[in-house]
Protein backbone atom coordinates (compact mmCIF):
# COMPACT_ATOMS: atom_id res chain seq x y z
CA UNK A 1 0.00 0.00 0.00
CA UNK A 2 2.87 2.14 0.86
CA UNK A 3 4.63 1.77 -2.60
CA UNK A 4 1.14 2.36 -4.17
CA UNK A 5 0.89 5.70 -2.72
CA UNK A 6 4.47 6.75 -3.42
CA UNK A 7 3.09 6.06 -7.20
CA UNK A 8 0.43 7.88 -6.91
CA UNK A 9 2.68 10.85 -5.45
CA UNK A 10 5.37 10.69 -7.93
CA UNK A 11 2.31 10.66 -10.58
CA UNK A 12 1.07 13.80 -9.46
CA UNK A 13 4.62 15.49 -8.96
CA UNK A 14 5.16 14.79 -12.51
CA UNK A 15 1.78 16.02 -13.81
CA UNK A 16 1.39 18.91 -11.00
CA UNK A 17 4.85 20.63 -12.03
CA UNK A 18 4.78 22.14 -14.94
CA UNK A 19 1.19 23.45 -14.23
CA UNK A 20 1.92 25.03 -10.67
CA UNK A 21 4.97 26.68 -12.88
CA UNK A 22 3.49 27.73 -15.31
CA UNK A 23 0.30 29.51 -13.05
CA UNK A 24 2.62 31.24 -11.14
CA UNK A 25 5.35 31.87 -14.15
CA UNK A 26 2.78 34.05 -15.72
CA UNK A 27 2.05 37.91 -13.66
CA UNK A 28 -1.71 38.78 -13.47
CA UNK A 29 -0.92 41.88 -15.82
CA UNK A 30 0.34 39.87 -18.33
CA UNK A 31 -2.21 37.79 -18.32
CA UNK A 32 -4.91 40.13 -18.81
CA UNK A 33 -2.68 41.79 -21.33
CA UNK A 34 -3.17 38.55 -23.20
CA UNK A 35 -6.51 37.64 -22.59
CA UNK A 36 -7.54 41.42 -24.13
CA UNK A 37 -5.88 41.20 -27.02
CA UNK A 38 -8.35 41.12 -30.05
CA UNK A 39 -6.86 37.80 -31.49
CA UNK A 40 -7.28 35.84 -28.26
CA UNK A 41 -11.05 36.54 -27.95
CA UNK A 42 -11.62 35.60 -31.98
CA UNK A 43 -9.40 32.60 -31.38
CA UNK A 44 -12.03 32.24 -28.35
CA UNK A 45 -14.66 32.73 -29.78
CA UNK A 46 -13.77 30.10 -33.08
CA UNK A 47 -12.80 27.43 -30.77
CA UNK A 48 -16.10 27.58 -28.77
CA UNK A 49 -18.53 27.56 -31.73
CA UNK A 50 -16.37 24.90 -33.15
CA UNK A 51 -16.13 22.68 -30.47
CA UNK A 52 -20.11 22.82 -29.49
CA UNK A 53 -21.01 21.58 -32.90
CA UNK A 54 -18.27 18.69 -33.09
CA UNK A 55 -19.34 17.84 -29.52
CA UNK A 56 -23.16 18.19 -29.97
CA UNK A 57 -22.59 16.19 -33.09
CA UNK A 58 -20.16 13.30 -31.12
CA UNK A 59 -23.17 13.54 -28.61
CA UNK A 60 -26.58 12.97 -31.41
CA UNK A 61 -24.94 9.92 -33.13
CA UNK A 62 -22.28 9.00 -30.05
CA UNK A 63 -24.50 8.03 -27.52
CA UNK A 64 -26.91 5.80 -29.30
CA UNK A 65 -24.14 4.25 -31.78
CA UNK A 66 -22.97 3.53 -27.90
CA UNK A 67 -25.55 2.22 -26.79
CA UNK A 68 -25.83 -0.06 -29.73
CA UNK A 69 -22.41 -1.34 -29.09
CA UNK A 70 -22.78 -2.07 -25.63
CA UNK A 71 -25.62 -4.49 -26.41
CA UNK A 72 -23.58 -6.05 -29.39
CA UNK A 73 -21.26 -9.10 -29.71
CA UNK A 74 -19.38 -10.62 -32.93
CA UNK A 75 -16.44 -9.41 -35.17
CA UNK A 76 -18.52 -6.29 -36.34
CA UNK A 77 -18.66 -4.90 -32.72
CA UNK A 78 -15.05 -5.11 -32.46
CA UNK A 79 -14.26 -3.51 -35.77
CA UNK A 80 -16.30 -1.00 -35.26
CA UNK A 81 -14.26 -0.48 -31.95
CA UNK A 82 -11.40 -0.55 -33.85
CA UNK A 83 -12.92 2.16 -36.16
CA UNK A 84 -13.76 4.41 -33.70
CA UNK A 85 -10.23 3.92 -31.75
CA UNK A 86 -8.58 4.81 -35.04
CA UNK A 87 -8.70 8.77 -35.02
CA UNK A 88 -7.59 8.37 -30.89
CA UNK A 89 -4.47 6.73 -31.86
CA UNK A 90 -3.14 8.66 -35.41
CA UNK A 91 -0.88 11.54 -34.25
CA UNK A 92 -2.76 14.61 -35.04
CA UNK A 93 -0.85 16.02 -38.27
CA UNK A 94 -2.15 12.29 -39.47
CA UNK A 95 -5.53 13.05 -38.86
CA UNK A 96 -5.07 16.00 -40.81
CA UNK A 97 -3.84 14.65 -43.60
CA UNK A 98 -6.61 11.90 -43.85
CA UNK A 99 -8.83 15.19 -43.70
CA UNK A 100 -7.30 17.12 -46.15
CA UNK A 101 -7.19 14.28 -48.77
CA UNK A 102 -10.70 13.88 -48.14
CA UNK A 103 -11.74 17.37 -48.32
CA UNK A 104 -9.16 19.07 -49.69
CA UNK A 105 -9.92 21.26 -52.85
CA UNK A 106 -8.58 19.76 -55.14
CA UNK A 107 -10.02 16.19 -54.06
CA UNK A 108 -13.40 15.00 -55.59
CA UNK A 109 -15.26 14.95 -52.61
CA UNK A 110 -14.03 18.87 -51.59
CA UNK A 111 -14.08 19.89 -55.01
CA UNK A 112 -17.40 18.95 -54.89
CA UNK A 113 -18.61 20.91 -52.08
CA UNK A 114 -16.39 24.01 -52.73
CA UNK A 115 -18.29 24.18 -56.51
CA UNK A 116 -22.07 24.19 -54.48
CA UNK A 117 -20.60 26.35 -52.01
CA UNK A 118 -20.06 24.27 -49.07
CA UNK A 119 -15.88 24.12 -48.64
CA UNK A 120 -14.37 23.46 -45.43
CA UNK A 121 -10.57 24.25 -45.99
CA UNK A 122 -10.15 27.31 -43.93
CA UNK A 123 -14.00 27.98 -42.38
CA UNK A 124 -15.15 27.53 -39.01
CA UNK A 125 -17.23 24.35 -40.34
CA UNK A 126 -13.35 22.56 -41.11
CA UNK A 127 -12.57 23.89 -37.85
CA UNK A 128 -15.34 21.64 -36.42
CA UNK A 129 -14.92 18.93 -38.84
CA UNK A 130 -10.97 18.42 -37.82
CA UNK A 131 -12.06 18.83 -34.06
CA UNK A 132 -14.93 16.26 -34.11
CA UNK A 133 -12.58 13.73 -36.49
CA UNK A 134 -9.86 13.69 -33.41
CA UNK A 135 -12.18 13.83 -30.27
CA UNK A 136 -15.84 12.79 -31.50
CA UNK A 137 -14.83 8.84 -30.91
CA UNK A 138 -14.58 9.62 -27.04
CA UNK A 139 -18.50 10.00 -26.92
CA UNK A 140 -19.12 6.97 -28.34
CA UNK A 141 -16.67 4.89 -26.23
CA UNK A 142 -17.43 6.64 -22.82
CA UNK A 143 -20.96 5.55 -23.77
CA UNK A 144 -20.39 1.81 -24.56
CA UNK A 145 -18.58 1.67 -21.49
CA UNK A 146 -21.16 3.32 -19.56
CA UNK A 147 -23.86 1.34 -21.02
CA UNK A 148 -21.99 -2.17 -20.53
CA UNK A 149 -22.57 -1.16 -17.25
CA UNK A 150 -26.11 -0.98 -17.22
CA UNK A 151 -27.40 -3.95 -15.35
CA UNK A 152 -29.24 -5.54 -18.42
CA UNK A 153 -32.11 -7.29 -16.06
CA UNK A 154 -33.11 -3.68 -15.33
CA UNK A 155 -33.87 -2.99 -18.89
CA UNK A 156 -35.55 -7.01 -19.43
CA UNK A 157 -37.96 -6.25 -16.25
CA UNK A 158 -38.76 -2.61 -17.48
CA UNK A 159 -39.88 -4.75 -20.95
CA UNK A 160 -41.61 -7.35 -18.80
CA UNK A 161 -43.74 -4.66 -17.45
CA UNK A 162 -45.21 -3.50 -20.94
CA UNK A 163 -41.83 -0.50 -22.12
CA UNK A 164 -41.06 -0.26 -25.34
CA UNK A 165 -37.74 -0.13 -26.09
CA UNK A 166 -37.30 3.68 -26.61
CA UNK A 167 -38.16 3.76 -23.34
CA UNK A 168 -36.75 1.42 -22.09
CA UNK A 169 -33.64 3.11 -23.17
CA UNK A 170 -34.72 6.64 -21.73
CA UNK A 171 -35.89 5.84 -18.51
CA UNK A 172 -33.49 3.21 -17.73
CA UNK A 173 -30.66 2.90 -19.62
CA UNK A 174 -29.62 6.80 -20.15
CA UNK A 175 -30.12 7.92 -16.76
CA UNK A 176 -28.02 4.80 -15.28
CA UNK A 177 -25.16 5.48 -17.61
CA UNK A 178 -25.66 9.19 -17.37
CA UNK A 179 -22.23 9.73 -15.36
CA UNK A 180 -19.95 7.87 -17.59
CA UNK A 181 -21.66 9.65 -20.63
CA UNK A 182 -21.20 13.20 -19.09
CA UNK A 183 -17.89 12.43 -18.27
CA UNK A 184 -17.08 11.38 -22.06
CA UNK A 185 -18.57 13.92 -23.44
CA UNK A 186 -16.83 16.66 -21.02
CA UNK A 187 -13.43 14.61 -22.13
CA UNK A 188 -14.12 15.08 -25.74
CA UNK A 189 -14.81 18.87 -25.83
CA UNK A 190 -11.47 19.02 -23.50
CA UNK A 191 -9.67 17.16 -26.84
CA UNK A 192 -11.91 19.26 -29.24
CA UNK A 193 -10.81 22.41 -27.96
CA UNK A 194 -7.08 21.61 -27.87
CA UNK A 195 -7.10 20.12 -30.84
CA UNK A 196 -3.74 21.78 -33.20
CA UNK A 197 -2.22 18.97 -35.80
CA UNK A 198 -5.42 18.09 -38.09
CA UNK A 199 -7.15 21.71 -37.28
CA UNK A 200 -3.79 23.80 -38.46
CA UNK A 201 -3.90 21.54 -42.18
CA UNK A 202 -6.97 21.78 -42.69
CA UNK A 203 -8.28 25.33 -41.30
CA UNK A 204 -5.68 27.56 -40.18
CA UNK A 205 -8.25 30.12 -40.86
CA UNK A 206 -10.22 31.38 -38.57
CA UNK A 207 -7.89 30.84 -36.06
CA UNK A 208 -8.64 28.63 -32.88
CA UNK A 209 -6.91 29.24 -29.90
CA UNK A 210 -4.16 26.38 -29.89
CA UNK A 211 -3.46 28.27 -33.33
CA UNK A 212 -3.56 31.66 -32.10
CA UNK A 213 -0.97 29.80 -28.87
CA UNK A 214 1.60 29.39 -31.81
CA UNK A 215 1.00 32.45 -33.70
CA UNK A 216 1.66 34.46 -30.29
CA UNK A 217 5.07 32.20 -29.56
CA UNK A 218 6.17 32.81 -33.04
CA UNK A 219 5.35 36.68 -33.61
CA UNK A 220 5.28 38.22 -29.69
CA UNK A 221 7.34 35.50 -28.14
CA UNK A 222 7.50 33.42 -24.87
CA UNK A 223 5.77 35.96 -22.43
CA UNK A 224 2.44 35.86 -24.39
CA UNK A 225 2.26 32.19 -25.33
CA UNK A 226 2.63 31.89 -21.82
CA UNK A 227 -0.03 33.74 -20.84
CA UNK A 228 -2.31 32.53 -23.22
CA UNK A 229 -1.03 28.71 -21.97
CA UNK A 230 -2.34 29.42 -18.44
CA UNK A 231 -5.36 30.66 -19.76
CA UNK A 232 -5.95 27.52 -21.24
CA UNK A 233 -4.51 25.62 -18.50
CA UNK A 234 -7.07 27.51 -16.16
CA UNK A 235 -10.30 26.71 -18.70
CA UNK A 236 -9.52 23.22 -18.84
CA UNK A 237 -9.09 23.35 -15.48
CA UNK A 238 -12.78 25.13 -14.92
CA UNK A 239 -14.12 22.49 -17.57
CA UNK A 240 -13.18 19.68 -15.55
CA UNK A 241 -14.28 21.01 -12.18
CA UNK A 242 -17.66 21.24 -13.75
CA UNK A 243 -17.30 17.59 -15.60
CA UNK A 244 -16.58 16.55 -12.01
CA UNK A 245 -19.74 17.98 -10.38
CA UNK A 246 -21.92 17.00 -13.17
CA UNK A 247 -20.55 13.35 -12.61
CA UNK A 248 -21.55 13.91 -8.71
CA UNK A 249 -25.30 15.10 -9.26
CA UNK A 250 -25.84 12.61 -12.08
CA UNK A 251 -24.59 9.26 -9.76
Amino acid sequence: MTLMRVALATLLLLVAAPLVNLVFSVPGAELLAALSAPGTWQALQTSGLASLYAISVASLLGIPAGYVLARSRGLWRTLALLALTLPLALPPVASGIALLGLLGTRRPVGAFLQAHGLGVVDTLAGVGIAEFFVAGSVVAIAATAAFSGVDRRLEEAARTLGAGPLRVVRTISIPLAAPGIAAGIMLAWLRAIGEYGATSLLAYHPTSLPIELVVALSADGVPRALALAEAFALLAAGAVIVAALVRRRLA
